[in-house]
C-alpha cells in the first residue's frame, strides 16, 4: 500500500452524486503488511514471520513451533512430508493442464493422452467429458 503502516483496513463504498456511503454489507478486508517491523506486536510478528533462525524470534510460541519444524527430527520429517505432498499435487496440477490441452486438440485418443500426461485412462476420461460435451 506504500503508507509504512502495519496494518490497513478496507472499506467498501457506494459513491453516487450525492457522495459516498459505507456500503454495509458487512464485509471488511484487513490487509498486514508483511514488510512492516514498527517496535509493536504487529512489527514483531512480522519479523518473526520472517527469521530463519527461531533464536531470533520474539514470540516463545512461534520460536518453539519453527523450532520443531527446522530442527526436530520429527518435525523435520513432518515438513519435508508436506513440502512432498505440495510438490506432487503442483506436478499432477501440470499433468491434468497438459492433458486437457490435449483433449481440446483432438489429435490423440484418450489412451495416448493417458500416456503421455502420466494420467490414468480414467482420469483422462473424466476430464474429457465436460470438454466432449
Amino acid at each position: 500500500m506504500g503508507k509504512n503502516q502495519a496494518i490497513y483496513h478496507i472499506q467498501r463504498y457506494v459513491e453516487t452524486n450525492e457522495g459516498k456511503e459505507l456500503f454495509g454489507d458487512g464485509s471488511h478486508i484487513i490487509y498486514v503488511n508483511g514488510k512492516y517491523r514498527g517496535n509493536d506486536e504487529v512489527g514483531k510478528l512480522m519479523h518473526d514471520f520472517s527469521c530463519t533462525n527461531p533464536d531470533d524470534m520474539n514470540y516463545e510460541a512461534l520460536a518453539k513451533r519453527a523450532r520443531y519444524f527446522k530442527q526436530d527430527e520429527k518435525g523435520v520429517a513432518a515438513m519435508c512430508k508436506i513440502m512432498e505432498d505440495m510438490r506432487n499435487e503442483k506436478a499432477k496440477e501440470v499433468r491434468i493442464d497438459n492433458a486437457l490441452r490435449m483433449i481440446q486438440d483432438g489429435e490423440l485418443s484418450l489412451e495416448k493422452i493417458a500416456l503421455y500426461s502420466g494420467l490414468s485412462v480414467d482420469e483422462v476420461k473424466e476430464l474429457a467429458t465436460p470438454v466432449m460435451a
